[in-house]
């Protein structure tokens, strides 16, 4: 059964992490994508992190369900290419620094000519001008500009910390991909294409601001400050590991209370609300350690399922794939590449009823899909060979 976004053809000149995990979201909906690499060397992120086979994890993580073409686009012959690949596409997609687009003649401007309704998707750090513009930065420089670390400090110390993971990079890729259907349903509705800009710093601060900037919204006199909602993000250390809690209601309060043997603090104001309980957490974690310390994570999770409060033993990585939730929602599968071999990848998150989400394809070796997308393009034998000799196309 086809996928929603069965019919849309993306060309992918995006590298890294935040326009190839974009693409690969709407590939597994259903998009046919093709990835444009650099020939010789590809996206860069096929070579960094654990790897098997020449692929990295992180590139199989964010390439799947695509095909992949080699390009020299310094040369006017691979450019050609790529225009024929456009002139059959819905959607461009390229996060390059501004600028380079222009110098190597695959800029909005002259790819319009070729597809006058195309959707051309410009994802860039900083935005496409200003005085960070021609920056270069990677995921946790943005992390640092947008506050997102600051969001992170250490409660005790203040110290700043980063999130450790590529989050802005995914968090900008999930933008990305929603901004695109978005885009496809304008041109759907109007029959026009246009031109989508999105940056890392914007998509980090959009993404941050709900919660994370709460003290910096309201301006003004008047203003209650109250403790952010993420004060109560603490681990519970337990006789045997760690557990997380979390409380918003006034009777998930009493829940932890009881919980921890200590039903007395509900009539104490120091912790009876919510608010009050996040203003004087330090002292409640201290004063509830010493019988926490004494439970094994099983007692714990059990006592808090017990009061309707929600937690969760807190799981290593390499734990995650057996969880009887995680397996009962067959989000983790495994599977076999022909180069990687035995490996686990998530499911496609979104569940259609209709149109259901697949993975097509495992994540492509460089090149993978030459022949067969110079032969739909309309390429001779000969024409082919040449190019493949001239290192054109690889």
């Amino acid at each position: 059964m086809p996928g929603p976004l069965e019919g849309v053809r993306i060309v992918d000149c995006s590298a890294y992490i935040t326009g190839p995990f974009a693409t690969m979201i709407l590939a597994d909906q259903g998009a046919d994508v093709i990835k444009v690499e650099p020939t010789g060397t590809g996206d860069v992120m096929r070579y960094l992190g654990t790897a098997r086979g020449g692929i990295s994890t992180v590139f199989a993580g964010c390439n799947r369900s695509k095909r992949s073409l080699a390009l020299d686009l310094r040369e006017a012959a691979g450019r050609e290419i790529l225009y024929k690949l456009v002139e059959w596409a819905d959607v461009f997609v390229q996060n390059f620094r501004p600028g380079v687009v222009e110098r190597i003649e695959i800029d909005e401007a002259r790819l319009r000519r070729v597809r006058p309704d195309l959707i051309y998707v410009s994802v860039s750090a900083f935005g496409p001008d200003g005085p960070w513009s021609n920056k270069p930065a990677f995921d946790h420089v943005v992390q640092a500009l947008s506050g997102v670390a600051s969001v992170q400090a250490d409660i005790q110390t203040e110290e700043p910390r980063f999130v450790q993971n590529a989050m802005v990079d995914k968090l900008t890729a999930l933008t990305a991909s929603q901004a695109i259907t978005a885009a496809l349903l304008h041109r759907e509705r109007s029959g026009e294409g246009q031109h989508v800009q999105l940056s890392m710093l914007d998509a980090a601060l959009h993404f941050l601001w709900p919660d994370g900037m709460g003290r910096d919204t309201l301006l003004g006199e008047g203003v209650e400050l109250r403790p952010p909602i993420a004060n109560g993000y603490r681990m519970i250390e337990l006789a045997d590991g760690h557990a997380a809690v979390a409380a918003i209601t006034q009777e998930q309060i009493h829940g932890i209370m009881r919980a921890v043997g200590r039903p007395e603090f509900i009539e104490d104001e120091r912790f009876s609300t919510v608010n009050a309980l996040l203003a004087n957490l330090d002292e409640f974690t201290a004063e509830t350690r010493a019988a926490s310390l004494t439970m094994t994570v099983e007692e714990f999770v059990a006592a808090f399922e017990r009061e309707d409060v929600p937690c969760s033993p807190v799981l290593t990585t390499n734990q995650v794939a057996d969880h009887p939730q995680v397996k009962n929602n067959g989000i983790v599968e495994e599977v076999e590449h022909p180069v990687m071999g035995r490996m686990r990848r998530p499911r496609p998150p979104a569940r259609f009823s209709e149109s259901p989400s697949e993975v097509s394809r495992h994540a492509p070796t460089l090149g993978e899909h030459r022949d067969e997308l110079l032969r739909q393009l309309g390429l001779s034998e000969a024409e082919q060979a040449e190019l493949v000799a001239k290192g054109i196309v690889g």
